[in-house]
């Protein structure tokens, strides 16, 4: 098959690197791609949420399947694009992908479907934001409606806090996506997030991971992107993913096939483990970042049949097998990193002496045959061991050996299950 992942970031890195390992691949093409994952495919320069350049390359380079990485292409249309040209893709329709591109329209499904979630407001104005944030009280959780790169959340500790964070957002710092807010009440518990593939009508569940999504150590500082992830945990017991599968993932499928939009790709259900059973936090309509890196270095199965059947409705003939152990990535990242990180330093040292660890590219460049920083979170430091306390010594021996000045990384990723 010949096969265009989408996107250019840590997640298509490990993405890129689990298909080109498939005996079914005949060529594997990213874009934009990155200097990583120029080592497994042929980069192009096509803006992936551009559904006209990426249906032209498609067509040029008789493209079987297109595989979207970031959320970004599924919001802008692109797999509706594909559609339409008679083209296979792996990720939803732009209806579908409003589970991520807002978060009210989730909130609602799950309000018409009985998905437990937290109780919430959604809200136009600051005036009723004050009234909402009055009702829950603090700490209370705000969130902007649509896509902000995984910034879009602050959980206030405090009443001002709380309305200086959705003063702040409807105020235009997030764009569009701040144009409306949703109010949670503050939910407390472990958080896990599982994952799905799914082409509509079947549901295999994935390997459940755990992110870390503030910047410091100790769950401090802003959320981001995610700082690092790993893989099993133990919270994830066989009777709890029973339960998440009937109460949350499968009437979200149901219903959503029968509301017209059918959901094809990965189902990505960020929850939150309290006192009266799991509940939604929020659903990503794609792997996660960095929970990717960390699910492809544990899948035994070849990728590339799993997703090509998710995109062609014959997910029922698929199985997946993973390997023993766990795996665990840590994020390095720029300073400055979430607000304005440092680009353009160079990078050395990436080329891990253990073969147990493999080094994903999420925000590099190329300057004259020099490896720079090109983004906020940069490199996803990987490891795979016999228990996670093995990958986790792994990962961080590897990141010691790095040599980049601007860089940064939580030390305490998997402390408290490794």
């Amino acid at each position: 098959m010949k096969v265009l992942v989408l996107g250019g970031g840590g997640r298509e890195h490990a993405l890129c690197w689990k298909l080109a390992q498939s005996p079914c691949l005949m060529a594997l093409y990213a874009a934009p791609g990155n200097p990583g994952i120029a080592a497994h495919a042929t980069c192009i320069a096509i803006d992936p949420a551009d559904r006209h350049a990426v249906l032209a390359f498609c067509r040029e380079a008789q493209i079987d399947l297109v595989v979207v990485g970031p959320e970004q292409p599924l919001v802008a249309g692109v797999a509706d694009a594909l559609a339409a040209a008679g083209i296979a893709c792996f990720g939803p329709s732009r209806a579908a992908a409003r589970l991520e591109g807002s978060k009210g329209f989730t909130k609602e499904l799950c309000a018409r479907a009985g998905i437990p979630t937290a109780r919430f407001v959604r809200c136009d104005s600051l005036q009723a934001a004050r009234v909402a944030i009055a009702t829950f009280g603090a700490p209370v959780v705000i969130k902007a409606d649509g896509l902000a790169a995984g910034k879009g959340v602050v959980i206030a500790q405090s009443i001002a806090e709380a309305e200086a964070a959705a003063a702040e957002m409807l105020d235009g710092r997030f764009g569009a996506a701040g144009a409306e807010l949703v109010i949670e009440e503050f939910m407390t518990g472990e958080e896990i997030s599982v994952f799905v593939v799914t082409d509509g009508e079947t549901a295999v569940p994935l390997m459940a991971a755990r992110d870390h999504k503030r910047v410091g150590d100790g769950d401090t500082g802003p959320n981001t992107g995610g700082m690092g992830a790993f893989a099993p945990t133990r919270l994830l017991t066989p009777d709890l993913e029973a339960r998440i599968l009937e109460e949350i993932i499968t009437p979200t499928i149901r219903t959503l096939a029968a509301e017209g939009t059918p959901y094809c790709g990965v189902l990505y259900a960020g929850l939150m483990l309290t006192a009266d059973g799991p509940k939604l936090i929020e659903y990503n309509c794609r792997f996660g970042d960095p929970e990717c890196q960390v699910l492809m270095v544990m899948l035994e199965s070849d990728l590339l049949p799993l997703v090509s059947a998710a995109a062609t409705g014959t997910l029922h003939e698929q199985s997946v097998q993973w390997r023993d152990g766990a795996a665990l990535t840590v994020v390095l990242a720029a300073r400055g990193y979430p607000e304005t990180p440092v680009k353009g330093g160079i990078i050395a040292g990436l080329e891990p002496e253990d073969p147990d660890v493999t080094v994903f590219h999420a925000g590099t460049a190329l300057r004259d045959g020099v490896l720079t920083a090109n983004g906020g979170r940069v490199l996803n430091v990987t490891a795979r061991g016999a228990t996670l306390a093995e990958a986790r010594t792994r990962a961080y021996a590897a990141i010691d050996r790095i040599q980049w000045a601007d860089g940064f990384c939580r030390r305490d990723i998997g402390a408290k299950e490794a």
